[in-house]
C-alpha cells in the first residue's frame, strides 16, 4: 500500500498586534550586517508540538485526540514579552519573541498533547519545551553574521495573548518557505468564541 506522508504540527495562532511588533523589530537589524529571512504573517505561530511525517490514515485520529484535549482545557492568558535567539547571539539562526504569564497551564497543555499523541506513534520530545514564537531566521554560510544586539535589547510593552484554541496544521516545504494549511481547529472547553 502506498502511504502519503504529510509534515504536521500542533500550534496556537498568535494575536494580530504581534505583526506590528515584528515590523518594529525588523528595523533593529541592518541588512548590511548580514541577511535575515523574516517569516511571513501566515508562517508565525506558537508551536506546541512538531509531529513530523504523518500518514493520511492517522489525521482523523490526531483530530479526535486534539478535540478531546481541547475539551479538557479552559482558555488562559499568556503575554508576548522579550526577544531572544538560538543558538547564540554571535551566530544566530533563529530570532524569536518570548512568552510569559500562565506558563504552567501552557506546559500542562503541551504535556497532555505529548502524552495522548505518543500511542499514535508521535514520541514525547526529549528536550524540555521552550515556548517561543519564531519571527526570523538566518542561514549560513553568509559573508557577515547578522548583528542582532539591538534586536535582543529592544524592550516593548507586553502583548496580551489569550489561548483559546489549538490548531492541527500541515506544512509543505517550498524554495521560498513553507506553506501551512490548517487541518483542524479545536476550541477549549467546547466553546466556539
Amino acid at each position: 500500500m502506498d502511504y502519503k506522508l504529510i509534515r504536521t504540527f500542533i500550534a496556537v495562532p498568535v494575536p494580530e498586534p504581534l505583526f506590528n511588533l515584528q515590523k518594529k523589530l525588523k528595523a533593529t537589524i541592518s541588512e548590511k550586517t548580514g541577511k535575515m529571512r523574516w517569516l511571513r504573517k501566515d508562517q508565525i505561530h506558537l508551536t506546541l508540538k512538531f509531529l513530523g511525517d504523518t500518514t493520511e490514515d492517522s489525521i482523523n485520529d490526531v483530530r479526535r485526540i486534539m478535540q478531546s484535549i481541547a475539551d479538557e482545557f479552559k482558555p488562559f492568558n499568556i503575554s508576548i514579552q522579550k526577544t531572544g535567539c538560538f543558538p547564540k547571539a554571535e551566530r544566530p539562526r533563529v530570532m524569536w519573541i518570548g512568552v510569559s504569564g500562565e506558563l504552567e497551564k501552557l506546559n500542562q497543555l503541551v504535556e497532555k498533547i505529548q502524552k495522548k499523541l505518543n500511542p499514535l506513534g508521535f514520541p514525547k520530545d526529549e528536550k524540555k519545551y521552550h515556548p517561543h514564537i519564531t519571527i526570523a531566521r538566518a542561514k549560513y554560510p553568509q559573508k557577515k553574521t547578522p548583528d542582532i544586539s539591538t534586536f535582543l535589547n529592544t524592550s516593548f510593552d507586553p502583548i496580551p495573548f489569550p489561548i483559546k484554541k489549538v490548531q492541527f496544521i500541515s506544512s509543505e516545504l517550498f524554495p521560498n518557505g513553507p506553506v501551512y494549511t490548517i487541518l483542524s481547529t479545536h476550541f477549549f472547553g467546547n466553546n466556539s468564541v
